[in-house]
């Protein structure tokens, strides 16, 4: 019996490896909430604590201290629903859980991870500012040294998390040297604020938010490193998507009747199902690999580079063209393909290098693989 005959839905037969409670929490806890007035859900992050899914990968401090392929599985999960709970997900456990963990002093590890951990508090990453998305280099925000520690005066905009955190990870321009630093900030500091971005088109389970900085004084052990994992989540999330997309336009074309035949019985319909399946199947295969050789201590941030930049524009590409196959239904909530693509236009633009911090597109992604390739960089 071939592969997918046995598993049209599960070509690797990774469901094989949840339990029927844990794919009900997918079909019965997440699903059903997604459209709910198309907004945040306060009570998902701490049913996701719950469940150990949160900063899944650390060991101790209240943390599952899961393997990285673990990870994988878990953001291909949450993103076959819907990539806002992934972004919730993986911005708390790889972009503010992890640099406390890895660059934390003792004291911020006990006081932030296990509240994390449990979706008692929630975090937030501050990159990306009104004028400067993918150039940190003129980044506008400035830490300014003083006695007891430092100041903080900037604005970031397009935050995840931004509207509801308790906790930031702040990035700042360092005026005593030019350097970029990630800075620790908590909700209700003296000049901090925040403010939802309302109407998005995308992203809509998750909430959005600019941060505002003016003159936010925090201590000498606020400053901490950063060295992102975020965007080989992601690599696994998309692919999920792009999944979902794939098993409900399958499904539509199998019941869908047109000229007094099933759509999936049209040559062109098969083509785009088989197209779509196959790119889903490589993806998570070179994902799953590069989570193998980084729990090794084996991988690169090219590899990582690589599998986000082919699995995204992948993603997108496929589930637009399976969208086509719902026809005017495309339109409908109901059918769920349409919010995935709209999801996957955005995934396929953040996201940045790991070792410094940048928040690159699909065509970065192709600069730094090309200078990886060549020894030359062409980025100017």
């Amino acid at each position: 019996m071939s592969l997918l005959s046995r598993s049209p839905f599960d070509p690797l037969n990774v469901e094989n490896l949840l339990t029927e409670e844990e794919i009900a929490i997918r079909s019965e806890n997440l699903l059903p909430r997604v459209l709910e007035g198309w907004q945040f859900n306060p009570k998902i992050l701490p049913e996701m604590g719950k469940l150990g899914l949160l900063g899944s990968t650390i060991q101790g401090y209240g943390c599952a201290g899961t393997s990285d392929v673990a990870y994988g599985l878990i953001a291909r999960e949450i993103e076959r629903v819907d990539s806002g709970y992934r972004s919730i997900a993986s911005v708390q456990s790889s972009l503010v859980m992890h640099p406390i963990n890895e660059f934390g002093t003792d004291a911020q590890k006990e006081k932030y991870i296990p509240r994390l951990a449990k979706g008692e508090i929630v975090g937030a990453f501050g990159l990306t500012e009104p004028n400067h998305g993918s150039d940190p280099a003129n980044m506008e925000t400035t830490a300014e040294e003083v006695e007891g520690g430092f100041i903080i005066n900037g604005s970031k905009t397009w935050i995840s998390n931004a509207p509801v955190a308790d906790v930031f990870i702040i990035w700042a321009n360092c005026k005593w040297d030019q350097k970029i630093r990630g800075f620790i900030l908590e909700k209700g500091m003296k000049g901090l604020d925040t403010q939802a971005i309302k109407n998005k088109v995308a992203l809509r389970a998750s909430l959005t938010g600019s941060i505002f900085m003016d003159s936010v004084r925090v201590s000498h052990d606020a400053l901490t490193l950063m060295y992102p994992t975020i965007r080989y989540g992601i690599s696994w999330g998309v692919m999920g998507a792009l999944e979902d997309c794939v098993n409900r336009t399958r499904a539509y074309a199998l019941e869908r009747h047109q000229f007094q035949r099933p759509l999936a019985s049209f040559q062109l319909v098969q083509k785009k199902l088989v197209d779509a399946q196959t790119e889903v199947t490589l993806g998570l295969l070179a994902s799953l690999q590069v989570g193998r050789l980084k729990e090794a201590g084996q991988y690169s941030p090219e590899m990582i580079s690589m599998i986000k930049r082919n699995n995204c524009g992948k993603a997108l590409q496929h589930s637009r063209i399976v969208l086509d196959i719902l026809g005017g239904n495309a339109c409908a909530d109901e059918y769920h393909v349409g919010r995935h693509v709209a999801n996957l236009q955005v995934t396929n633009t953040y996201e940045g290098k790991m070792c410094y911090p940048l928040s690159l597109s699909y065509d970065i992604h192709t600069l730094i693989l090309g200078k990886a390739m060549t020894g030359i960089q062409a980025f100017f």
